[in-house]
């Protein structure tokens, strides 16, 4: 659910950034969690007061479903700039999982992983919206490792479905997430991608 941005009441223009204020709003969701965020945290995180959030974003579910929407596009975007490289399939995943545990064991400790599968996961049970851009942001990512997965059929072990396959793909990226989560080492994380490339590829030739 793409969350269209607020209509401009006409006076003065902004003074802040929405995006920057998105990405300080997310790391506040993210290091309470959804739940115990209050609107307090937020203004304090971001250096604005209430009626500013509310003017620009609507209230703290909006603020939430918008810095989930933002974490997507930004995601998306990285992962089809990965897959889009040339080069031997068996390198293009690994530089991929590679990058993603460097960004899943980056910032603050109380906040690795990813933000759409660490918070978005338990807020989905019982808000529609929130499990509907999961679940969407899910198959865009199915989507994409299945088209390259197409391109770069040959390379791939006999008889594999390459739309199985790909759900496979981003199930490691899920995996690699949970696991920097509950405090897994980059060692670990680099071993379980690994594995990751060889059950896709195959075992090196």
């Amino acid at each position: 659910m793409v969350q269209k941005e607020p209509a401009r009441t006409r006076g003065r223009p902004r003074s802040f950034d929405a995006d920057d204020v998105l990405k300080k709003a997310r790391d506040c969701f993210w290091r309470h969690g959804y739940a115990a965020t209050s609107l307090d945290d937020l203004a304090a995180a971001t250096s604005l007061n209430r009626p500013s959030l509310y003017g620009a974003f609507g209230d703290k579910r909006a603020l939430y479903l918008a810095t989930l929407e933002q974490t997507r596009a930004e995601m998306m975007s990285s992962l089809h700039r990965g897959l889009a490289v040339e080069g031997p399939l068996r390198e293009v995943l690994a530089r991929i999982y590679g990058l993603s545990v460097k960004l899943y064991l980056s910032g603050d400790p109380d906040s690795r992983g990813c933000f759409l599968v660490g918070t978005a996961v338990t807020e989905a049970v019982a808000e529609p919206a929130v499990r509907a851009l999961l679940t969407g942001a899910f198959a865009e990512m199915d989507a994409a490792f299945e088209a390259r997965f197409r391109r770069s059929a040959a390379e791939l072990p006999p008889a594999v479905d390459p739309g199985a396959h790909a759900k496979l793909a981003t199930a490691m990226l899920h995996t690699l997430s949970v696991r920097a989560r509950g405090g897994a080492g980059e060692a670990e994380l680099k071993a379980i991608a690994a594995s990751a490339v060889d059950m896709l590829c195959g075992p090196p030739k």
